[in-house]
């Protein structure tokens, strides 16, 4: 997961670049729209990956009921595994990485009341709308010259 990040930080355009105003323009025609769609979604890959992570980051923010559970989950994992002692439940012994399954587990009763399903929608919805309006509207060919389109043709 970090060396996916890592690589996907590497990969990041420039963020002028990916603001850039003059860059939007309306399509003429159905068949360019998926062309541009595509080809942007390819070339702003890291980008769409960072305002994905910088919508839930915002949704954790004003959502003060999620941090707090997502906290007491961090915290009782991290006493589990500090105090590393196994416990019996049904006649069956835990260890330490069970215990922490079965924290996450209890959790997710409480977050549902503290609304993670809802900001969870609300994150997903708003990164779709976001993303799509960036990749349809932004004129790609105005950045990528024959010379710079290998991102394309890159196999991975």
């Amino acid at each position: 997961m970090v060396e996916l990040l890592r690589e996907m930080r590497q990969n990041i355009r420039p963020w002028s670049e990916f603001l850039n105003m003059s860059n939007f323009k309306t399509v003429a025609n159905i068949q360019r729209l998926t062309g541009r769609l595509v080809r942007n979604l390819a070339y702003f890959q890291s980008n769409y990956l960072f305002v994905f992570l910088g919508l839930v980051f915002y949704c954790l923010l004003t959502s003060p009921l999620i941090l707090i559970v997502l906290g007491g989950v961090f915290y009782a994992c991290y006493k589990v595994k500090q105090h590393n002692t196994k416990i019996t439940i049904f006649q069956r012994e835990l260890n330490a990485g069970q215990q922490c399954i079965l924290i996450n587990c209890a959790a997710i009763p409480i977050l549902y009341l503290a609304g993670a399903g809802a900001a969870m929608f609300w994150v997903l919805g708003a990164s779709f709308f976001f993303i799509s309006l960036h990749a349809i509207f932004y004129n790609i060919d105005a950045v990528v010259t024959e010379d710079t389109e290998t991102f394309l043709t890159e196999t991975v």
